[in-house]
């Protein structure tokens, strides 16, 4: 099975690899799946910080940023060289081929902990919406003022068991049918939020906001306002960060047309659909709560009524975050594999596949070692959210620090190798200018991140449930 059943002709592509299917809806599907994150409903709260000025001029801009970028890493999954089978597989094969040296393991080292991050961060977001299920049904029939209380870490556990059999999927070309499922989950849940907070804006009952958000002395201190605007800034800027697996997603297309321009259109239409689809998230959830904007409007009860559209939206968040965590968790198994193969080729139990009828599914190719190192993945992850609840703060910290090198300066840095641009021309100027202006972004959303981070090491309790 691979992404779209191809047949007919070779099996094989240039490389001698199996034949790759992937096409721009494919491509677009894992994009939207990796960057339209339930952090969509975090946006009003990004926004009331800024204000609608500054809120959604920076939306756009990071938006045009990141395609922008995004086209320049697109054109460097080819070698230069420029040989047929010259393909890049992963992101630091494409920084290898065009920069070399030291820069390769600086790399590996943002994207692969920038990855795992991501599948922890994910193991608690997506156990905070199952909760948010139970919380949602205790509200309605007990009152929006009761005290409903649940753990977190029977969700936890029953996310892990859903990874450690997905995880068995061999790799990222068949991982199609998650994605569009992704995808349709994701369009669901943000257009309910969208849907509340534009019947919560007609019906009156609204916040107050402003140009420039939040104010001081009356919604925050100066201090908070500084910070939490720092914070909302990076929140922005890592919300459209997909190209820590854009090389992956791209090594899935067909080769004609063009990789490259399959993925420049897929970008494109990716990067549209998430910016349409947060600035109504976010707008309309500003106009519906003003200064007083929840960090998520779902999970943290924005609204409370009609409760099963709540369980349903929550329910639509949780299947994205299983679909979206083996996009992310896909790298770092290949990475794995590969480096296993290639030091124990002989060793069957890493090489070997072995063919196994089950029910209801079919015949389907296990590999042992394969299935016990991705199951100890995926438990480990799950023990570490265990542990760390509050690992999204840190994970604001990962992501800040893994933005400025993927995102922008290697994208940058291999178009200038790649095309030759001479030093101290305008071009030259203003792509140095483009680094230099996020990188300050990076800091900045560090320093908001380490604050928040410093509050939530505060008030850790181990083995707490998340809600209290």
């Amino acid at each position: 099975m691979v992404e779209s059943g191809d047949v007919s002709g070779n099996r094989f592509d240039d490389d001698g690899r199996e034949k790759r299917t992937g096409t721009v809806l494919t491509a677009s599907a894992h994009i939207i799946t990796a960057v339209i994150g339930s952090g969509v409903l975090s946006l009003s709260w990004a926004i009331a910080q800024l204000g609608w000025l500054a809120g959604t001029l920076i939306l756009v801009t990071f938006a045009i940023i990141n395609y922008y970028t995004s086209t320049m890493l697109a054109d460097c999954y080819r070698s230069p060289d420029d040989d047929p089978g010259s393909r890049n597989y992963t992101y630091m094969d494409v920084v290898r081929a065009y920069l070399g040296g030291r820069k390769v393991q600086l790399c590996g080292l943002a994207q692969y902990a920038s990855l795992v991050g991501i599948t922890i961060g994910y193991t608690i977001t997506a156990s905070i919406s199952l909760v948010a299920i139970g919380k949602a049904d205790c509200y309605h029939d007990k009152g929006h003022g009761a005290k409903c209380s649940l753990s977190n870490y029977p969700s936890m556990a029953a996310f892990g068991v859903a990874q450690i059999m997905l995880s068995q999927i061999p790799n990222f070309h068949k991982l199609s049918f998650l994605s569009i499922i992704a995808t349709v989950m994701s369009f669901c849940y943000a257009s309910i939020g969208i849907g509340l907070s534009i019947a919560t804006v007609t019906s009156g009952k609204v916040g107050k906001t402003g140009l420039t958000g939040t104010v001081v002395g009356v919604d925050v201190t100066a201090f908070e306002k500084l910070y939490r605007s720092f914070q909302a800034v990076g929140d922005i800027a890592f919300s459209y960060s997909y190209s820590i697996v854009l090389v992956e997603i791209q090594d899935t297309l067909k080769s004609s047309p063009p990789e490259n321009k399959v993925m420049k259109k897929a970008s494109l239409a990716g990067v549209s659909t998430t910016t349409a689809f947060y600035i109504l998230c976010g707008g309309m959830g500003y106009a519906a709560f003003g200064n007083q904007a929840p960090g998520d409007l779902l999970t943290d009860f924005g609204f409370y009524e009609p409760y099963w559209l709540i369980d349903f939206a929550n329910a639509c968040i949780v299947l994205h975050l299983v679909a979206a965590y083996q996009v992310f968790a896909q790298p770092i198994f290949q990475f794995v594999e590969k480096k296993c193969n290639k030091k124990w080729p002989e060793s069957n139990f890493i090489t070997s596949e072995h063919s196994m009828d089950i029910p209801l599914i079919g015949t389907c190719r296990i590999n042992f070692f394969r299935l016990l190192w991705r199951t100890a993945y995926v438990i480990v992850t799950t023990v570490v959210a265990m542990i760390f609840p509050f690992f999204n703060a840190i994970l604001g910290l990962i992501g800040s620090f893994a933005f400025w090198p993927l995102t922008v300066y290697f994208p940058v840095a291999m178009h200038m190798a790649q095309t030759k641009v001479k030093k101290y021309s305008l071009r030259w100027i203003g792509l140095e200018l483009l680094v230099s202006l996020c990188l300050i972004v990076s800091l900045l959303a560090a320093m908001g991140s380490i604050v928040g981070l410093i509050s939530s090491v505060k008030a850790y309790k181990p083995f707490n449930n998340l809600d209290k």
